[in-house]
């Protein structure tokens, strides 16, 4: 079966948080409740535009500057890790559902023997991937902690999908990157990866477009011929 990807590609490295599970809804949320309870509006264009593919830590960071706001280190870290701790307890309410659509590719690549990583900023990926049943699908994993614990810049730099291609022992010009992210695609792309994908959640296509995707999807199983 082919995946939609060229012969160069050797490896695949997806984004787990809307590409692969729906837990970009409920980060959003947790988002959105942390800022409120600050007295800050946030919207799903401050998300994408924010936050959204980031480090925890950036995406605050990120967001606070653009109301004309200072923090502290320790503030930022405080907000983040409130914002984390209301996740998860999300996560535990909610439970976590994979795009039927992506699993469906997920195991065509499977199929073909190519391995297969996830690149995320999420510190509870193998949280989110268990609940998820979708561990036997990985063969990398970097993550949020890895990120934090190797001193990796977080996307838009592209330090974690080279570590990730690194990881799977190939290079990046031979691997292929699917993000929902414009931080992500970004990375994707300036990191010289052999192909990127965007995939649209959060009708942005032009912007997937612009920021380097290759080609853009609503759902992966779109590239499945």
């Amino acid at each position: 079966m082919s995946l939609g990807l060229p012969e160069k590609i050797t490896a695949l490295l997806f984004d787990l948080d809307g590409v692969l599970t729906s837990t970009a809804v409920l980060h959003r949320q947790a988002w959105r409740q942390t800022f409120e309870a600050m007295g800050q509006s946030f919207s799903e264009q401050d998300y994408l535009a924010y936050v959204d593919g980031k480090p925890r830590y950036d995406g605050v960071r990120s967001f606070l500057t653009s109301r004309g706001l200072t923090p502290s280190e320790d503030e930022i870290r405080r907000i983040g890790d409130q914002k984390n701790d209301l996740v998860n307890a999300i996560i535990d309410e909610q439970g976590i559902t994979p795009y039927p659509a992506s699993v469906n590719y997920l195991k065509a690549a499977r199929e073909t023997g190519l391995p297969i990583g996830v690149v995320t900023s999420s510190a509870n990926a193998m949280r989110v991937l268990r609940s998820g049943n979708l561990l036997d699908y990985v063969d990398a994993l970097v993550d949020g902690n890895v990120i934090t614990a190797s001193n990796l810049r977080g996307k838009p730099a592209p330090d974690s999908f080279v570590e990730g291609a690194r990881r799977l022992k190939t290079t990046p010009e031979n691997a292929a990157v699917f993000e929902d992210a414009l931080a992500g695609v970004q990375a994707g792309h300036d990191g010289g990866f052999g192909f990127v994908v965007g995939v649209d959640r959060g009708h942005q296509r032009d912007a997937l477009k612009s920021h380097g995707a290759d080609v853009v999807v609503d759902e992966l199983d779109e590239l499945l011929s």
